[in-house]
């Protein structure tokens, strides 16, 4: 699209219409735009914030990449996204998935099944030495297991994914706008389409709608549609730890350290030492429910610092420095499904297949993203998604309706 045609689409000189408009540009609304705009359709992606802010789900150095699931419908939508992240660096010329293959380590009490069935979904291989491999850095309590996916890792550089899925979907002809707040979608009577209201008064035209706003989908659906998700925003922590001096070379992404994840009481994961030279990143799975428009950026936190430093004292005592707690904390939102599955759905109601959601990422999705955009891209040009199909992705378990009736969702099903 020239600047001129992507001016006049803009509204700045003439018509307001779109074949596609995206809601959102996060890694799943920059993926989706870029997948319809690799189409052929023209796109406008829509950013309530600043391109590349830190207020939502999508920033951040980095995110791991595992097979590692205990819910079989994950996997084949991760091997999907490998392959369109590989495409996706091809065509910009440069990585941000880094380490990738690497090894995913998985551990925890033989009794937890949904270790089990992680270990057999990612086909890793129970390990004896794990007290000797990685210079001897972790130690793990008698009647553990540990297996390891020798090439089931793999680290996102998040903020810089981003800005290349950003850049793809221009290239393509996709337009941006950020500080852009959607208030309202619109089905009018008679009319194919939708139309999408901005907080300044715009109106904006769109064959189809592709709706991914992370902690603000609960409340954009509820005021377009009269639709109850629950969906639950909540502020979590990244803490980055000082590696003790003389250790850091064992804990190094360039020495094979794995990512890793914890099945004990408390739920641990970690990327190697890569993003900051000498500080490792150590987290748990906890977070506070919150109003993504009144964070108090802080709850939480003191007790999640004290579950990791415990952790870390057991588990990998003498190699990370845990006295005054992490060196750096980032915060971050993430929007909860009370399954831990995503949403990827026709919205329904009056605007029919016009609307696509795809919302509820529950702090896992960003390594998917290129799959879900894929996805939610061909189901608002084409009504379904071949190319999920094709991949092995069953989508039956992200429609809304398996919360009709039941709040729990998916919970206790798989």
């Amino acid at each position: 699209m020239t600047a001129d045609a992507a001016s006049d689409a803009a509204g700045v000189n003439g018509p307001l219409s779109f074949d596609v408009i995206v809601l959102g540009a996060g890694i799943m609304g920059s993926c989706a735009a870029h997948a319809a705009a690799s189409r052929g359709a023209t796109v406008l992606l829509l950013e309530r914030f600043d391109l590349l802010h830190h207020l939502g789900s999508s920033h951040g150095e980095s995110r791991t990449i595992r097979d590692a699931y205990a819910k079989a419908h994950y996997p084949p939508m991760v091997r999907l996204a490998r392959r369109l992240w590989s495409n996706a660096q091809a065509d910009a010329g440069y990585r941000v998935l880094l380490l990738t293959p690497s090894p995913n380590l998985c551990m925890g009490p033989r009794s937890n099944a949904r270790l089990l069935a992680a270990v057999r979904n990612a086909g890793a291989a129970e390990v004896d030495n794990i007290g000797e491999r990685w210079g001897g850095v972790l130690r793990v309590p008698d009647g553990w297991i540990t297996a390891v996916s020798e090439v089931g890792g793999g680290v996102l550089n998040a903020t810089k994914a981003l800005a290349m899925f950003h850049t793809l979907a221009v290239n393509k002809g996709a337009v941006l706008r950020d500080n852009t707040e959607v208030v309202g979608i619109v089905k009018k009577e008679g009319e194919h389409g939708v139309r999408v209201v901005t907080s300044k008064g715009e109106e904006f035209y769109g064959a189809k709608c592709i709706v991914t706003v992370g902690a603000w989908a609960s409340k954009l659906v509820k005021s377009v549609a009269a639709v109850e998700l629950p969906i639950q925003p909540v502020q979590k922590t990244t803490m980055y730890w000082k590696i003790k001096p003389g250790h850091e070379p064992e804990l190094a992404a360039e020495a094979g350290f794995p990512t890793f994840s914890s099945y004990g009481d408390t739920f641990v994961y970690s990327t190697p030492s890569l993003e900051f030279p000498g500080l490792i990143k150590i987290n748990d799975d906890s977070g506070s429910p919150c109003d993504p428009d009144r964070r108090d950026w802080g709850s939480g936190v003191a007790g999640a610092a004290e579950r990791v430093a415990r952790w870390i004292q057991e588990f990998m005592p003498g190699h990370v420095e845990t006295a005054g707690g992490p060196v750096i904390r980032q915060s971050c939102m993430c929007a909860m499904t009370p399954d831990k599955d995503f949403v990827i759905d026709f919205l329904g109601g009056e605007f029919g297949q016009d609307v696509v959601l795809g919302a509820g990422f529950s702090c896992h999705g960003f390594k998917m993203g290129p799959a879900v955009g894929m996805i939610l891209a061909e189901m608002a040009i084409d009504g379904e998604a071949r190319t999920a199909v094709e991949a092995g992705v069953e989508l039956h378990h992200f429609k809304i309706s398996r919360f009709e009736g039941n709040p729990a969702g998916n919970t206790n099903k798989d």
